[in-house]
């Protein structure tokens, strides 16, 4: 809840890499081919203040493939059901636009940008909206607020490839400069797969890439409670 202004928010430091996310939900017709269901427009920012690396301008190689990578996850762990972003069917619909902006840049972006984004999501609260049958206006109540419904909890573990022998868990940036590959793997809180993200780089074997799985599920655990103890500490008693 750290941008007022937004719908929610979330402010990530993992090590020195600092993201932040904030969710700002309109109102819009559904789509015509899927008319109960609404929409999350994931945007990742990687301004020039951010680090040296990047210039002012259009959105770089690095941040497309962040945003590709992001709403990849959306999509795979089914971490919200679009259908539930719909308000009345064929008429209305939220969308849920979540701007993944980076501070500070030093490595294991993708990371770093999927906790904000759950942590965001988890701290959204959307007002009631109902559609006057009469009219067919849309009427918003902004005292009764209500959360997401959040389905799974996809939690990104990056590690960076030496030469297929060394594996290392959450690389800096100067570690993913001079590592060989990189492999970024997304876990639900049951232990299942729902995404494995390596752009090129040394092959990896079998048997390594099921030590990343195991790792990650361990690593979800570790993330899935510092989570829920910082939103249980910002809720009103």
């Amino acid at each position: 809840g750290s941008i007022t202004t937004a719908d929610g928010s979330a402010l990530v430091k993992l090590g020195n890499t600092t993201v932040i996310c904030g969710v700002k939900a309109e109102l819009a017709a559904p789509p015509a081919d899927s008319p109960n269901k609404g929409y999350i427009v994931p945007n990742v920012e990687l301004p020039s203040l951010c680090s040296t690396r990047f210039r002012s301008g259009p959105p770089g190689e690095e941040a497309q493939a962040a945003s590709q990578f992001i709403a990849d996850v959306i999509e795979n762990s089914q971490i919200i059901e679009k259908e539930d972003l719909c308000i009345a069917n064929g008429k209305l619909a939220w969308v849920l636009y979540c701007d993944i902006i980076c501070l500070d840049y030093d490595g294991n972006i993708l990371d770093a940008s999927t906790f904000a984004l759950l942590a965001a999501l988890k701290n959204v609260q959307l007002p009631t909206v109902t559609v006057n049958e009469e009219t067919g206006l849309s009427e918003v109540n902004f005292k009764q607020k209500n959360p997401l419904i959040i389905r799974k909890h996809p939690v990104a573990t990056s590690f960076a490839i030496f030469d297929d022998s060394l594996l290392i868990v959450d690389p800096t940036v100067e570690e993913e400069d001079l590592a060989t590959g990189t492999v970024t793997v997304v876990t639900d809180e049951e232990g299942r797969l729902c995404s494995v993200h390596k752009p090129g780089g040394s092959p990896l074997t079998g048997a390594k890439l099921q030590d990343c799985i195991t790792r990650a599920v361990t690593r979800h655990k570790e993330v899935k409670k510092l989570i829920d103890k910082v939103i249980k500490s910002i809720q009103p008693e």
